[in-house]
């Protein structure tokens, strides 16, 4: 009887692969970043975690034996779940293992950009000393975190460490812990001209496109900051770069785009109320071990049960 297999597309630690090995004994495992590593043994993969674009054909694929798929990152959109819809094929994201880094980067990117460090670094280069009109603080003010999973429940949390009023926006409008008040989407517009910060840590869906335009930057606070650390593609990008220039609002952390890398020839590489940073918000030294031990290793063990993988299970219909 030919061994069912595991193909994970990532390097692994040794004593990361032996906690795997100790769940799934007889099963061929094949692991590695390389693609000559992995490619010559998509079709027979029973599950695969890590997806990459060369595996496209693999969904289509009479012979393909998958059956569940553990994607690397948090967001999803860029698989092709209509098809893994269509083939009855599990999805399981990586959501959960970016709540401590990305938080971090959220109030990085508040604190530098409320109290002007971004400015600073700037003059440091050119030994320019100039106060630059310091006078904003963070402690007291209000925060509004679009998304309250994993990350925004650990953005809200810090948040309340800074005496910050903190608003909420989720699906079900369900309460959550450090969120004072939960609204839905649909009472947006009218929430976002309290808000000193706003903080999106939404996936990217049909709701949730261009979700924020010039209606909305003209409806937050001229002294307001915007965090995009969700999907490019929620933000009308040129809009967001006339409502900074405009002043509509007072700057921007952005580490998402709706083309990636961003162009060269982006109004937002010059605008000096904006920090960018290259999608890596959810970079970081534990990344690899918390996706294995904290959501393939639990889900595994209901897999081979014969049950369906629990954790981060995709719901196709929403596209999370």
């Amino acid at each position: 009887m030919q061994n069912r297999k595991l193909v994970i597309t990532q390097n692994l630690s040794q004593g990361l692969i032996e906690k795997i090995k100790e769940i799934i004994p007889n099963w061929e495992l094949v692991i590695g970043k390389e693609k000559s590593i992995w490619s010559d043994h998509l079709n027979e993969a029973e599950v695969i975690v890590s997806w990459k674009k060369e595996m496209e054909g693999l969904i289509s694929s009479h012979h393909s034996k998958l059956r569940w798929l553990q994607a690397w990152s948090a967001g999803v959109n860029s698989l092709p779940l209509q098809k893994l819809e269509d083939k009855n094929i599990h999805t399981t994201s990586a959501n959960g293992v970016h709540a401590y880094p990305i938080s971090e980067t959220i109030f990085a990117l508040m604190l530098a950009l409320t109290r002007k460090i971004h400015t600073y670094v700037k003059n440091q280069q050119t030994k320019t000393w100039d106060h630059a009109g310091l006078n904003l603080e963070i402690h007291g003010k209000t925060i509004a975190i679009l998304g309250i999973g994993a990350i925004g429940k650990e953005t809200a949390k810090i948040a309340k460490a800074f005496g910050m009023e903190v608003i909420g926006f989720r699906h079900s409008g369900k309460p959550a812990e450090y969120v004072d008040t939960m609204y839905t989407l649909q009472h947006l517009n009218s929430v976002l001209p309290q808000c000193d910060y706003v903080v999106v840590t939404l996936p990217y869906t049909k709701e949730t496109h261009h979700l924020f335009g010039i209606e909305q930057f003209k409806l937050m606070k001229p002294s307001s900051f915007f965090i995009n650390i969700g999907r490019g593609s929620i933000v009308e990008e040129q809009e967001l770069i006339k409502a900074l220039q405009d002043g509509e609002i007072s700057g921007a952390g952005l580490d998402v785009f709706e083309q990636e890398p961003l162009c060269e020839g982006s109004s937002l590489w010059e605008l000096e109320n904006v920090i960018i940073t290259p999608h890596t918000s959810g970079s970081t030294e534990h990344y690899t071990k918390r996706v294995i031990e904290d959501i393939f290793i639990p889900n595994l063990k209901q897999y081979i049960q014969g049950d369906t993988p629990a954790i981060n299970l995709v719901d196709y219909n929403k596209g999370y």
